[in-house]
């Protein structure tokens, strides 16, 4: 209609004021059945213009009002091919997955991201786990792909809040409660720990494909320091910090805060009054998990195992290590999964530190480099953005690999390590590994005291 109004205004008028009539009538049933969407609003605005009748004016008049409706025409465009409500891929393990989101209070522990003395810290922590029942055969509704929606704070991350109105509609591929799957032992747990003011809801990708491998994944949110949590109360609270006057200090004091977070999740765990029914009664095992997290939520699993000897295995996927972590003895398996070096410039901080990690370990360590996959490409960023875009935004940050093929490697690779410590049944991690190309790296030896090159 645009090309139309501008190219040939006088072709035909009225048969295109009729046709952007209709488009404008059609956009109404749309926001009747679908609901309003920003990324419509040049398009609305499009039709609108479109349906303007010629009119006679002064060149400079009719070259402002031609650049204009250009202008939106390329507005419109841009939103379509760059932006889009993110379609997650199907899980792809031999189990169908479902979800449940707990929300806990921890009474022990206060918090410290406000100034109530009432408040208690909470953590909430959404269950991915195998399932037999197929997505949605129930008929029973979709846990929400994020929190918030409706009461969505301001700035969620990098993106206004307004741009995620419709990420209800995202389908995350899980059945809301469904039963676990039957299995002749308890099912092995992971409790996954995100990046830093990342919600929960951006690793629902690697989360659900962790979970169609056999595991039960429990993903935290840990309030005001994600950028969206619904807390017990229904709050809807989003990114809090409090600096001390020594900032170099927050990082470290935020990585003990999200350790005791991890503890004490750990501990729900062996309450079955924590637990709703399909995973109560020893059908998950409670008493050894695995920890593993995604930037700093990576470097926390290391300290929560070398804490807790309930944590059997840790996996730092692209996370820097903070505080005294990096002289830390690991007496467990570690596994170090970095994005690739070139594309994401790991700091000294993060190569010396995870390098101490892995010399210092007396207990078999991994590490392993996803070339072509940036710091967000083991997260649902990715998908954040219609194709054009996410390869538009590899042309400038990386991440060519895309979201999809890295969330595969990852899940496979961490499936084949946490196989050992938590089922007993140890698979080849760098076998496992080398089926997929430009995966670089592989056993650790502990006595190897230098930091890894980047270029290992």
């Amino acid at each position: 209609m645009a090309v139309w109004r501008l190219f040939a205004p006088a072709w035909r008028p009225r048969l295109r004021i009729g046709a952007a009539g209709l488009g404008l009538l059609l956009a109404v049933v749309q926001w009747a059945l679908c609901g309003f969407t920003w990324q419509s609003l040049p398009a609305y605005l499009l039709l609108a213009l479109s349906a303007l009748p010629p009119v006679r004016t002064g060149a400079v008049l009719r070259w402002i009002g031609r650049l204009g409706l250009a202008g939106i025409a390329a507005a419109c465009i841009g939103v379509w091919m760059l932006l889009a409500v993110p379609t997650l891929p199907p899980p792809d393990g031999r189990y169908a997955v479902a979800t449940q989101v707990y929300r806990w209070n921890d009474a022990s522990r206060d918090e410290p991201h406000t100034a109530d003395p009432g408040d208690r810290r909470s953590v909430i922590a959404q269950a991915w786990y195998p399932t037999t029942q197929r997505e949605h055969s129930g008929g029973g509704a979709r846990v929400p792909y994020i929190d918030g929606i409706g009461q969505m704070p301001d700035q969620v991350s990098v993106m206004p809040g307004f741009m995620l109105h419709r990420y209800g509609q995202i389908d995350t591929h899980a059945e809301d409660s469904a039963p676990l799957a039957s299995s002749n032992r308890p099912w092995p747990v992971v409790i996954f720990s995100p990046g830093y003011g990342a919600p929960r809801a951006t690793y629902t990708g690697l989360a659900t494909r962790l979970a169609s491998r056999g595991f039960v994944v429990f993903v935290l949110d840990h309030p005001y320091e994600a950028a969206v949590t619904q807390l017990p109360d229904g709050r809807v609270v989003g990114l809090r910090e409090i600096f001390p006057p020594d900032r170099t200090r927050y990082m470290p004091d935020q990585q003990i805060l999200r350790t005791a977070d991890i503890r004490f999740v750990i501990d729900q765990l062996a309450r079955p009054e924590a637990l709703s029914r399909p995973l109560r009664g020893g059908r998950i095992e409670a008493s050894k998990v695995a920890v593993i997290g995604h930037s700093f939520g990576g470097a926390v699993s290391a300290m929560a195992m070398s804490e807790d000897p309930r944590v059997v295995a840790a996996a730092n996927i692209d996370g820097t290590p903070y505080g005294d972590l990096p002289d830390r003895r690991l007496t467990r398996p570690f596994l170090l999964l970095q994005s690739d070096y070139a594309e994401t410039h790991h700091s000294d901080l993060f190569i010396n530190g995870n390098g101490k990690l892995l010399a210092h370990s007396t207990a078999p360590g991994y590490r392993f480099e996803v070339k072509n996959a940036n710091h967000y490409s083991f997260t649902d960023v990715p998908f954040f953005f219609a194709p054009p875009g996410r390869w538009l935004l590899a042309q400038v940050m990386g991440g060519g690999r895309g979201g999809a093929a890295t969330h595969q490697a990852a899940a496979d690779i961490l499936a084949a390590f946490l196989s050992g410590p938590l089922t007993g049944k140890p698979a080849d991690v760098a076998l496992t590994a080398a089926r997929y190309p430009n995966v670089l790296g592989g056993p650790v030896n502990p006595k190897h005291s230098a930091a890894p090159s980047p270029n290992d």
